[in-house]
């Protein structure tokens, strides 16, 4: 097994439970931990049998910038789901979804939540 880390993902969405969320939108930040079974693709040199990292930042994305999720927690579990649907390598995958504008009364860097798919 081997690692794939995507850091700091940066993507424009509408997401979160009050209706200026979806009117104003804000940056949304993803991590993805991608544990992945490497079959002969190491030893091949072989894209064809890995993670195609430009692939999985599109599958995070069309989520991400997509459908208007309340919870940044189903938008964490999401992108878990679908990367390991197209990539059958991924053994586990560490999503991290990170809202910097989160409307809380105090100052904070960002709010974030993390899953593990499968669980």
């Amino acid at each position: 097994m081997y690692l794939i880390r995507m850091k700091n993902c940066a993507f424009f969405a509408r997401h979160g439970v009050h209706d200026e969320e979806e009117r104003l939108g804000q940056r949304f930040y993803v991590d993805a931990e991608l544990t992945v079974d490497p079959g002969r693709a190491l030893e091949e040199d072989s894209i064809d049998g890995t993670v195609n990292y430009g692939e999985a930042f599109e599958v995070i994305e069309k989520i991400i910038t997509g459908e208007r999720r309340f919870l940044i927690e189903a938008l964490a579990l999401e992108v878990g789901k679908a990367l390991t649907a197209r990539f059958p390598q991924i053994k586990r995958a560490e999503i991290t979804v990170r809202k910097p504008n989160a409307p809380v009364p105090g100052v904070l860097d960002h709010v974030e939540v993390t899953i593990v798919w499968p669980q």
